[in-house]
């Protein structure tokens, strides 16, 4: 058994090729062979949030703090909360981050196919992150 503990634990900056606003990256890891887990902690303060991205094997968000909104491309844009349990399925171009006025923090887990876990695309414009009202999934 291993434990990595919280103060041991490695913070970063998101990249801003990846983030909009302020996101801190804490614990990052990756599990050796013949797993394929990867994942982090990662806070979001209001209005930041992903550029559009994908997973090879899709994405799990466990919820932990605050409220978030959510899109898939084409999809509307949808807001959870604590304690809610996200799934992306795989390849589907997609982004997520904290709402306009509220911080959010989720742990993120998904799986590297053939050495990569996520493919980055281009930014969430203001307006595509404004964009209407977030629907809310019961």
């Amino acid at each position: 058994m291993e434990i990595s503990r919280k103060g041991d634990m490695k913070t970063v900056d998101g990249p801003a090729e990846y983030f909009t606003g302020k996101v801190k990256i804490t614990g990052q890891f990756q599990r050796a062979d013949p797993s394929r887990v990867s994942g982090a902690i990662v806070h979001f303060e209001p209005g930041a949030r992903s550029a559009w991205h994908t997973h090879p094997a899709g994405q799990t968000l466990i919820v932990t703090e605050g409220v978030g909104w959510t899109q898939v491309e084409g999809g509307p844009k949808l807001e959870f909360y604590a304690g809610d349990i996200l799934w992306c399925p795989a390849e589907r171009k997609h982004w997520h981050g904290a709402t306009q006025h509220q911080a959010m923090t989720h742990v993120a887990v998904q799986e590297t196919v053939d050495g990569k876990a996520v493919t980055w695309m281009e930014q969430v414009s203001d307006e595509q992150y404004l964009a209407g009202s977030a629907h809310v999934q019961s």
